[in-house]
């Protein structure tokens, strides 16, 4: 790669570049060029400008202004596959040979290794589709895998400690199948990156749908992991849905108090058994609202608090923005209704209490049923 120095101007408009700056780094480095059109470090300053900008046709342009000036610079031909990659369209596929000629010329350089693997599985897999009518089947994935991994495999000797370099051999993991080797690069990458948004949503996922991790560890790993990378989407929709689950339950806590009603007043008299007088005392009714307190007391009231704070207001949260989670806190006071009018109402006859006990049952557990898979 070309040694150069890099002049004052230049440096600046990269640091406007990362800031995002694109319109204030392309007007500094225009004054550049200006000043020396043979300034092949402003001009692939100003291809990585473009890129940024995702104006790849005045990318391309300025690459080969870059190129003009030096052929074998491994900078602008990097600037050049950046370029053609956006391109898309027929033109995509010529970042192959540019890769490959960077390499030719920086054989140890690991960026042009990982950025051409990403490439090839593409480029390879988009042919086999076209030729095959759309058509690709898991033995014509495996010979590109294969190239592509082999690349992957030596910009990670080449960059062990390059974040990019573990992204693209996990894409390549993945599309292969290869669960165990693709497992072991997100960890990697989280090692390199502890807050990188996409593995650490993929290994929060497989931890919160591991067998036996009930909603409120869910939750947690998914809270934990939004203080590390608060933009994920995923893991905020992995939250609401941990949140869910979490409201679902306390249709169970009101299903308890309607059944535990139900067989305090003997509301279905079993053959053989003699039935409680109707209607009960005063203080008996009175005396079913305690248990039906302690159940929400301990089920529902003290989880809540031992929740952390960020949790509390996704509950919060969720009940306003999604409707089944509203269906399931109507559902939960409708099963309360009924259990709290089987309670405290002094009937004399059986009839109307079995039909209170069954409107409060029914409907509740049908839908427990129904949207026992469904999410937030």
């Amino acid at each position: 790669m070309s040694t150069d120095t890099v002049h004052p101007a230049v440096e600046r408009a990269d640091g406007l570049i990362e800031l995002k700056r694109y319109e204030e780094a392309e007007a500094l480095l225009g004054q550049r060029l200006a000043e020396d059109p043979d300034d092949i470090r402003a001009w692939a300053k100003l291809a990585l400008c473009h890129v940024r900008a995702e104006q790849h046709e005045k990318a391309l342009e300025a690459t080969d202004r870059a190129l003009a000036l030096d052929p074998e610079d491994v900078g602008a031909l990097m600037m050049r596959a950046h370029a053609l990659r956006g391109l898309g369209g027929g033109r995509w596929q010529e970042s192959e040979s540019v890769l490959r000629e960077a390499i030719r010329l920086a054989p140890e350089y690991w960026y042009a290794y990982a950025f051409l693997a990403d490439v090839v599985w593409r480029i390879r897999l988009v042919r086999i589709g076209q030729a095959g009518g759309g058509t690709i089947t898991a033995a014509q994935m495996e010979a590109p895998l294969r190239e592509a991994g082999d690349l992957a495999m030596e910009a990670l000797r080449l960059g062990p400690e390059e974040v990019y370099a573990h992204e693209v051999a996990w894409q390549i993991a993945d599309l292969a199948s290869n669960s165990t080797v693709a497992d072991q690069l997100d960890h990697a990458i989280l090692r390199l990156d502890p807050n990188h948004p996409y593995a650490l949503a993929r290994q929060t996922q497989k931890a919160a749908a591991a067998p036996g991790v009930r909603a409120t560890e869910a939750a947690t790993l998914y809270a934990d992991a939004l203080a590390a990378a608060p933009d994920s989407r995923t893991m905020r929709q992995g939250l609401d849905d941990a949140s869910y689950r979490m409201l679902r339950g306390i249709r169970w806590l009101a299903l308890l108090c309607l059944a535990l009603t139900a067989a305090g007043l003997d509301v279905f008299v079993t053959e053989g058994e003699t039935p409680r007088d109707l209607p009960v005392s005063l203080g008996q009714r009175l005396w079913f609202l305690v248990p039906m307190t302690a159940i929400w007391a301990v089920g529902a009231l003290l989880r809540y608090r031992r929740l952390r704070a960020g949790i509390q207001i996704n509950l919060r949260s969720v009940i306003h923005r999604r409707k089944w989670p509203r269906v399931v806190l109507a559902q939960a006071a409708w099963a309360m209704l009924c259990a709290l009018l089987l309670a405290e109402v002094p009937w004399s006859e059986r009839a109307v209490p079995q039909a209170l006990f069954w409107a409060g049952l029914v409907p509740t557990l049908a839908t427990v049923w129904f949207d026992r898979k469904k999410k937030a």
